[in-house]
């Protein structure tokens, strides 16, 4: 429970056995006090491995026709068809079947994590199963949870809402900000 955000009603119960003494709900209550969800995670890594390429709108981050489940979390045949065609510093393993996983496993081997960069980020329809592409190559995995990513780093100029939001809700850090300057290879410091 300590690691538990959502907990709604539940939290009057948790309250009442505080209340009555109960020692594991007391200790419930003071690691929400403690934001203890928050900091018991892992700090944000100080360098990122970056990709930018223009507008990606959720169709290019999840393929409706590649899956027959939008969803798609146990076989991640969205996410492998992610950036699928050729664009401005992206190689599609495949181009217009494939995204580019080679030319991502190549920046990760530089030893830094991904972070998905673009100039507007996120529009359209599709924003839970293409925050799950983008998490599955640029995200860690979730203790206990098999094929279910969190974290990792999204920027863009711009990012549609409702995918900064989906991007929050997934325990991503999506951040507005100038991207002009960043390249797809670069290397960019964070500091939290």
């Amino acid at each position: 429970m300590k690691t538990t955000l959502l907990v709604f009603d539940a939290f009057y119960e948790i309250e009442e056995l505080h209340k009555a003494g109960n020692k594991h709900a007391t200790g419930v209550m003071e690691s929400w006090v403690e934001a203890e969800c928050f900091t018991s995670k892992p700090g944000v890594p100080e360098n990122y491995t970056i990709t930018v390429s223009g507008e990606t709108n959720t169709d290019d981050l999840s393929p409706a026709p590649v899956a027959w489940s939008r969803p798609d979390i146990d076989i991640p045949l969205h996410g492998l068809a992610m950036l699928k065609n050729s664009r401005d510093g992206i190689v599609p393993d495949v181009d217009g079947e494939c995204g580019p996983i080679k030319q991502m496993e190549e920046l990760k081997a530089k030893g830094f994590p991904l972070a998905y960069v673009g100039d507007v980020v996120g529009t359209g329809s599709s924003r839970k199963s293409a925050t799950n592409s983008v998490l599955w190559f640029m995200g860690d995995d979730m203790p206990y949870i098999p094929n279910k990513k969190t974290g990792g780093l999204c920027i863009g100029e711009e990012i549609a809402p409702i995918f900064f939001n989906t991007m929050e809700e997934s325990g991503s850090t999506p951040i507005e900000m100038d991207v002009k300057q960043l390249g797809t290879g670069d290397v960019l410091e964070v500091y939290s």
